[in-house]
Order: C-alpha cells, then sequence, then structure tokens
C-alpha cells in the first residue's frame, strides 16, 4: 500500500496540538493512519508550514439564500432583516440554483467537508447529490398560526420526504426555525417527529425575543403586523424564550441552538438541567459574523466556555454575511476575545462539529480509519491566526 506522508509546523488532530516535527500519513484515498515523528516517517514527506487540521465543519448555513449576498443592508436588527429576506428571496430558480453551487464550491475551497444546511425547500437537492461536501439537512418548519399548524406540518413533511426519496434519509431532519414563528401546535408536531433525531433552532438572535416571550411587547409585533398574521392566541410565559420553548423539544438526540448571541447565565443552567432530565446533547452554534451582520453584536462566548457549553461554529447564509468561511468566523472570535485559545477554536470547528452532526465516525479529527479532509492554514503568529491567515485545502 502507498502512502501520503504530509509535515507541517504543527498538526492539530481534532483535540489538540502536535509539535515536535510530527508528520500526518494517510493511505491513497485520505483514510488516516498515524501521526509521528519525521524521524519515523521515512521519504517523500510533503512540507508546509502553518498547521495542518482536518477538515472544518459548518454548523448553520442556509445554501438556499446564496442569491441574497450583499442584498440585505448590515446592521438593521434582526426583525427589519427577516422581512427583507423573506421580501427579496423569491428569484428565478435559475439563478438560485447557480448562486447555491457557487456558495457550495466555495465552501469546499475554504476547507469545509461538512455543512448543517436549513432548507424551506427542496431546491438545493441536486446541489447536494453532486457536492463534494456532506451535507444534513434541517427542514426548517416555520408558521405562527395554531389553526394551521397540521396543513403547515404536512407541508414541510413532504419536503422531507423528498429528501429522503432522494438518498438523504439518514441525515434530514424536520425543524423549528424560530420561537417567534413557530405556534405551540406546530412545536408539538415537530418534537414528536423529532424522536433519536438532530434539531436546530435559531435561539435569542435578537433581545427582542424575550421581550416577546416575556412580556408580549417589542419589535416582532412589527414583523407579525407586516404579514398580516394573527397573534391573538399568543400568551406570554413571564420566562425567555429559550425556558420557555426548550421543554417543547424533548424527544430529539441533539439541539444545535443557533446563534446565543442574546443568552443568559440563566439559560445556560436551564439547558443543562434539560439535558440531564431528557438524556440530549445540546450544541450552542456560533455565527458571529453573522451577528455583527444583523444585530453588531457578538455572542457571550466566555460566558458559554465558563459552563463548559459544547461550542460549534457556522456562517450562516450570503443573507448575513460576507463570506462562507469558518476560518473567518474563527478570526471573528478571535479578535473580540482575546483569552480564547487557538486550540479550542479548532476543536469548535472540527471535532465539535462533527459530533453535533453525528458525523465523528468519519469527519473531526485525524484518528485511524476516519477521511476526514486535510486542510493548511498558515501565517500562524504566537498561536493566533493574523489577518493574513488564510486556508487551503490539501485533501
Amino acid at each position: 500500500m502507498s502512502y501520503k506522508k504530509y509535515k507541517a509546523d504543527k498538526i492539530f488532530d481534532g483535540k489538540q496540538f502536535h509539535a515536535n516535527n510530527p508528520v500526518l500519513i494517510t493511505n491513497e484515498s485520505g483514510v488516516i493512519e498515524t501521526i509521528i515523528e519525521d524521524k519515523d516517517a521515512g521519504d517523500d514527506i510533503q512540507i508546509f508550514e502553518g498547521i495542518i487540521s482536518p477538515g472544518f465543519i459548518n454548523c448553520h448555513c442556509h445554501l438556499e439564500l446564496s442569491q441574497m449576498k450583499n442584498v440585505v443592508e448590515t446592521g438593521s436588527g434582526l426583525v427589519d432583516f427577516l422581512i427583507q429576506v423573506t421580501e427579496k428571496r423569491n428569484n428565478p430558480e435559475e439563478a438560485i440554483r447557480y448562486a447555491m453551487q457557487l456558495a457550495d464550491e466555495e465552501m469546499y475551497r475554504n476547507g469545509i467537508v461538512a455543512v448543517g444546511d436549513i432548507c424551506n425547500t427542496a431546491v438545493s437537492i441536486a446541489i447536494k447529490r453532486q457536492s463534494k461536501i456532506y451535507y444534513h439537512n434541517f427542514i426548517e418548519a416555520l408558521g405562527f398560526s395554531q389553526e394551521r399548524a397540521t396543513e403547515i406540518f404536512e407541508k414541510f413533511k413532504d419536503i422531507y420526504n423528498t429528501f429522503c426519496e432522494a438518498g438523504f434519509n439518514n441525515y434530514t431532519s424536520i425543524v423549528p426555525h424560530a420561537p417567534y414563528s413557530v405556534s405551540p401546535a406546530l412545536f408539538m408536531l415537530i418534537n414528536h417527529y423529532s424522536t433519536g433525531k438532530i434539531i436546530s433552532i435559531h435561539n435569542q438572535e435578537t433581545d427582542a425575543e424575550d421581550e416577546l416571550f416575556q412580556a408580549n411587547t417589542g419589535n416582532f409585533h412589527i414583523l407579525y403586523q407586516q404579514f398580516h398574521i394573527n397573534t391573538d392566541f399568543f400568551k406570554p410565559t413571564n420566562k425567555s424564550s429559550l425556558q420557555s420553548y426548550l421543554p417543547l423539544l424533548n424527544k430529539a438526540s441533539k439541539i444545535l441552538l443557533i446563534h446565543n448571541t442574546f443568552t443568559h447565565q440563566s439559560d445556560i443552567d436551564f439547558t443543562i438541567q434539560q439535558a440531564k432530565n431528557y438524556s440530549q446533547e445540546i450544541f450552542w452554534c456560533l455565527c458571529p459574523n453573522a451577528n455583527f451582520y444583523i444585530e453588531k453584536k457578538i455572542p457571550p462566548i466566555q460566558m458559554l466556555q465558563q459552563n463548559n457549553c459544547q461550542l460549534v461554529l457556522g456562517t450562516d447564509s450570503y443573507s448575513s454575511n460576507w463570506q462562507l468561511n469558518i476560518l473567518d468566523e474563527i478570526k471573528t472570535i478571535q479578535n473580540n476575545y482575546t483569552s480564547v485559545a487557538l486550540q479550542d477554536l479548532f476543536q469548535w470547528a472540527t471535532i465539535n462539529g462533527a459530533t453535533a452532526l453525528d458525523i465523528q465516525n468519519k469527519f473531526g479529527s485525524f484518528a485511524k480509519g476516519k477521511q476526514p479532509g486535510i486542510v493548511l492554514i498558515d501565517h500562524i503568529t504566537d498561536d493566533k491566526l493574523t489577518e493574513q491567515s488564510t486556508i487551503k485545502r490539501l485533501l
């Protein structure tokens, strides 16, 4: 059997760094064999400057919105952002497919090997069937109507079935969009269909979300009025949004909480207790560039770290980002939280993301037998990324 051998200044194996002249060895197909010192690796070693890492995992994206690059203005706040996306997203299907193709190719070039992708339609199936990237498809149900909950759910169940019939049945889930866009009746239907599955939900992306649930006030009523949504059924819970909806999602095996920009300590405590009560794994997905794009704010990352929350990374979509690159999300976190270690950031981008999407048997680390992809990150100074740092796919 012939082997490929890769040497760099450091190798990150998904959990920790290896220094002292490490060499990564794979077979011709990129299946991992081992990491050893160069003195034991023999000849034909490819030598690079920088850090070699497993491919990155993008736990939150909206491929369907790829045609919306530079369409939505920045800093508008979430409610206005949602109105703009809803009103401007309906482009010709050919244009949507072309933009998705470019976005998929961009993510591949940027070292992304797997994506948790939000789907409101089945339009992305053709791109994904041909892609070199692994996709977990989150069929995102939304509808803030008690009376029409069954009708709405059946619509998204049809999309789910279309993905399953296309061969994605083992990595497709029906998920709620957000607490302010899913009625209690629709939550119950989604929960029943989530047993043993991975789900995601947009969580506390704006402070208006908590205001809605605590007092039934705030900017979301502008959204409801804009789209003629009757909210007479809604009653405030006097709790945060997370503490109001999370008990309605107790059957999934894993939950990805997306954004968490306005999450508080009491919400983390509540989440930890629910995870224990229902034997769930809960992951906190950070998309800092999208948070800056929309709300000009970044999540409380140090607080999440201090509580040993399982953190993962996402790019969100081109409607709320300038690029689809996990390395740029890491740079943004590093620039705003200088005490966060690069090893932690790389863990969030690799093994944590793979575990969240339940693909850790193939992706996320350089354990023997895996085929996680191999990327090179350059221009590292004092164990920090620099503005010049780029990512290159080696395999």
